[in-house]
């Protein structure tokens, strides 16, 4: 499974692992995206501490369950980035969007 979500009271963690480039993205977002429907989350935290690689696909991501959230009236934060995903995030300037912790 590409996500394994875990949800804590009103919270949702959202662990991400492996690569996240064109060719699991769509699977992530589905799942995001179910989670999400599912839990009603206030808060949805996605843990990126297994993610091996990404690409600009992983922005993508990111943007969407960032709406998803935003659609619910809940917040989102991501932590645990690697060095190579940050850097992606940081060249999109994500940072000025989304809160990394």
């Amino acid at each position: 499974m590409p996500v394994v979500c875990k949800e804590e009271g009103r919270v949702l963690r959202a662990e991400l692992s492996g690569e996240l480039d064109h060719h699991r993205a769509r699977a992530v977002m589905e799942e995001l995206d179910r989670q999400i429907d599912l839990a009603l989350p206030r808060e949805l935290v996605l843990d990126l501490a297994g993610l091996t690689f990404t690409d600009s696909s992983g922005i993508a991501v990111l943007l969407r369950a960032w709406k998803a959230m935003l659609r619910i009236r809940g917040a989102m934060k991501i932590v645990n980035t690697p060095d190579q995903a940050a850097r992606v995030f940081r060249a999109a300037g994500l940072q000025r969007m989304l809160r990394f912790q």
